[in-house]
């Protein structure tokens, strides 16, 4: 009986933890205005609560959201099901598979994960590297590196059934990132 009664109150004392952490892992700031959240104003999405200073800042994150193209594709769980199908190809290319030897590849799908979600209009935003940081010191890098990676991402949107008007957009969001990428001088504008 002791021990019923021990296991009792250490599953207690962990969901109470777990649920600490979940109110905690509301934001304070509220992501439209800058200004403190209200604690009753909030609104759920992916199954994570986000607070809001007023209404009207909800109203417009939760039309942003539904009007993202995350949403559209499918949010997170399309997008992770995309990194890893996108990774699979990329590892199997000989044109570009070397320049992830010795990269931590489940950091790797984390972060890429979470790049393209902000990227594509996601809940949260891209806290990481610019592009030029991230691939400064890949040594030979080069256009026909960044073809090969777009093609394989191309590829794998198809696979996924994904519809030809949101894969333009993605391919375009993809080639907006280039010279950043490959660490070419800005385009004057």
């Amino acid at each position: 009986m002791k021990f019923v009664s021990s296991l009792i109150v250490s599953c207690a004392a962990v969901l109470l933890a777990s649920s600490s952490l979940n109110a905690e892992e509301v934001n304070k700031v509220c992501p439209i205005s800058g200004k403190p959240v209200n604690p009753v104003i909030t609104t759920v999405y992916e199954g994570q609560t986000y607070a809001f200073a007023e209404d009207a800042c909800r109203a417009k994150w939760v039309a942003a959201r539904e009007s993202s193209l995350y949403h559209k594709l499918g949010g997170k769980a399309a997008i992770d099901a995309a990194v890893e199908s996108f990774y699979k190809k990329v590892l199997a290319d000989d044109r570009i598979k070397d320049f992830f030897s010795d990269i931590n590849m489940t950091a790797q799908r984390r972060k890429q994960k979470a790049f393209l979600s902000a990227a594509f209009g996601g809940p949260t935003p891209w806290t990481g590297k610019d592009m030029r940081k991230a691939h400064e010191n890949l040594p030979g890098l080069n256009e026909t590196h960044f073809n090969a990676v777009a093609e394989n991402l191309q590829k794998t949107l198809e696979e996924l059934k994904v519809p030809k008007d949101l894969i333009d957009q993605v391919m375009t969001i993809a080639a907006s990132t280039k010279d950043d990428v490959l660490n070419r001088k800005p385009k004057a504008k």
